[in-house]
């Protein structure tokens, strides 16, 4: 689990230990950030949105500026030192179609999902698949 700041910033040398990374990104999220999931939904989120300091709530929408920076750092150093190396994610990202693309985009292998959103995030994966090959991605 690739979890932390540190660990994308490290990830090449984490990926000559491992066979596969999965990216954390709730907790990700969190470390990015620095605040708790739980005080932020709870307390400020809503005001966040309303004023547009956030266009998305990033714990629905991968926050592709900053949390997204760090996966594709992890993602292209972990594979630049184990090119078999197999990269996902899991967490609410993984059935987001927003985020799914961005993942496609930067190499990802997979992204794991809760049961609700697997026809969601298999359909945003497809369309991720053809936009790449049209050259629209």
């Amino acid at each position: 689990m690739i979890e932390t700041v540190r660990a994308c910033l490290t990830a090449a040398e984490i990926a000559k230990e491992v066979d596969f990374f999965s990216f954390g990104t709730n907790d990700l999220t969190q470390a990015t950030f620095s605040f708790s999931r739980d005080d932020v939904e709870n307390k400020f989120m809503p005001q966040y949105l309303e004023l547009e300091i956030l266009s998305d709530n990033p714990f629905q929408t991968l926050d592709i500026d900053g949390v997204g920076k760090l996966v594709e750092i992890g993602t292209k150093e972990g594979k630049r030192a184990n090119p078999h190396l197999e990269i996902g994610i899991c967490g609410e990202h993984g059935g987001d179609p927003r985020s799914i693309e961005f993942l496609h985009k930067i190499g990802l292998d997979y992204v794991s999902a809760s049961p609700y959103r697997i026809v969601v995030a298999r359909l945003a994966a497809a369309q991720a698949a053809i936009k790449e090959k049209l050259g629209k991605l």
